[in-house]
């Protein structure tokens, strides 16, 4: 097999080898398919990902470099700490998944366009009620003002995206998502693509072979069962 760009067969939901993405568009894998959970499934356990806009074939990436947060590397600064302290705020998981992938993609399409499409929310959705994409959600008097979702089947957590509609929110978002994956013994989180904001709070970027390796370690993990039951997340923060 050599670099070039596949096109995916409806009849099963196999991937090319991820190390044999196009280099330009970078990691651009396949294009295709569909956005079925048992797709879905097997793409994230290949390392590869979809991303598209509205109006454009589904897309599978694979990038030769990787955007990756270690768990003991997440940058918690002062200033957020003191913040916590004068905006107290209720943690969950899994309580409010459509409101929050419908939230991230009101955001972006109020920026600057988004890659969620109805589509894609609607597989995701679809995903969650599979068990395998999860929410986070930030709560402050009972009013959600951040969160964030993404996919977990075994030891990396895969960050699709998230939203605030509080100072720091996204901070706080991601500061208890990193708590709860260090307390259950995860990996690492999955960031995808080399993302400004999230290199502030302690991301990096690893080649696509290393990310490949750690992946396959990572497939010895299980989540216990209850780490994704709708809960609330009791000091997740100390």
């Amino acid at each position: 097999m050599i670099k070039q760009l596949y096109q995916l067969s409806p009849e099963t939901v196999d991937f090319p080898d991820p190390e044999l993405a196009l280099d330009e568009p970078d990691g651009l894998l396949a294009i295709g398919g569909d956005l079925s959970v048992e797709r879905i499934q097997r793409a994230y356990n290949t390392g590869v990902f979809p991303w598209f806009s509205d109006y454009e074939p589904i897309m599978w990436w694979s990038p030769s470099m990787r955007g990756i947060l270690e768990l003991d590397e997440f940058h918690v600064s002062r200033s957020l700490k003191k913040y916590l302290k004068r905006f107290p705020v209720r943690v969950t998981v899994n309580h409010a998944f459509a409101h929050v992938i419908n939230a991230c993609r009101e955001q972006r399409i109020d920026a600057e366009g988004t890659w969620i499409t109805e589509q894609m929310m609607h597989a995701y959705i679809e995903a969650h009620h599979q068990g395998i994409a999860h929410s986070l959600e930030i709560w402050h008097e009972d009013k959600l003002v951040a969160g964030l979702y993404g996919i977990m089947q075994k030891g990396i957590f895969c960050g699709e995206s998230m939203f605030h509609e509080v100072s720091n929110g996204s901070k706080l978002a991601m500061w208890a998502l990193v708590n709860w994956l260090k307390k259950h013994q995860a990996h690492f989180i999955d960031c995808q693509l080399e993302n400004p904001y999230l290199i502030t709070l302690g991301a990096k970027v690893i080649p696509r072979r290393e990310f490949l390796t750690r992946l396959k370690l990572a497939h010895s993990f299980v989540p216990k069962r209850h780490m994704w039951q709708p809960q609330e997340l009791i000091n997740i923060y100390d």
